[in-house]
């Protein structure tokens, strides 16, 4: 039985008291194991990007493993408290569940997500623009770090406004003045950077939600 500390992805509903809880690790990149939480624990506990450890209980029959013991090691109030960044944690989570593959262990990508957690939780103010950020710092992170030249063709007519974010440092691309029609335009083109970059579809149905948000 082997510690594991992990990021929450989404989780899948298989059967009464049961989940699949898909997680990203240093250990095992992005995989599922199921889980058993009580009622009152499973809402709070497995809600996107917790960072959470658990032991890992191997199953010699199947390749679906469990988790037990599983506890949070940061509460995340800076985001838990703020309906803003919950709801860019959905999206950041999903797109994370769709880009990265299942058993793709990229070095160095949890450490960055977890740093890239733990900073949207630290944010006090001006983080409107943090998951457009996030998004640019992800491609970085899957080993296609994109110049101005590489996105241009993805961008349309908002280049300028993608020159800003790619290029200024972390604090100067949250301080960039975008409408939210803009932010959202950007968010899309970065996706479609990253499906061209991974070859495959980036379906992110909470992008919705986003847009909605951020209109």
């Amino acid at each position: 039985m082997d510690n594991l500390e992990f990021i929450v992805l989404a989780t899948t509903k298989v059967k009464e008291g049961a989940l699949v809880v898909h997680t990203l690790s240093r250990e095992y990149g992005r995989r599922g194991f199921i889980v058993r939480p009580g009622k009152k624990a499973a809402a709070a506990l497995f809600l996107p990007l917790n960072i959470l450890e658990a032991d890992v209980v191997e199953n010699p029959r199947s390749d679906l493993w469990s988790l037990k013991g599983i506890h949070a090691l940061d509460s995340l109030a800076g985001i838990r408290g703020n309906i803003h960044k919950n709801t860019m944690t959905l999206f950041l989570s999903e797109v994370l569940f769709r880009t990265i593959r299942e058993g793709a262990v990229e070095d160095g990508l949890y450490e960055w997500c977890v740093g890239s957690i733990l900073a949207l939780n630290a944010l006090e103010a001006d983080f409107s623009n943090y998951h457009v950020r996030f998004l640019l710092e992800l491609a970085g992170a899957l080993g296609f770090r994109p110049t101005f030249q590489d996105i241009a063709p993805f961008v349309q007519e908002h280049a300028p406004e993608m020159r800003q974010m790619l290029q200024g440092s972390f604090s100067e691309s949250m301080l960039v003045p975008l409408t939210g029609p803009v932010r959202n335009s950007l968010c899309e083109s970065v996706l479609k950077y990253l499906e061209y970059h991974t070859d495959q579809p980036i379906r992110v149905k909470s992008l919705a939600v986003l847009r909605e948000l951020y209109a």
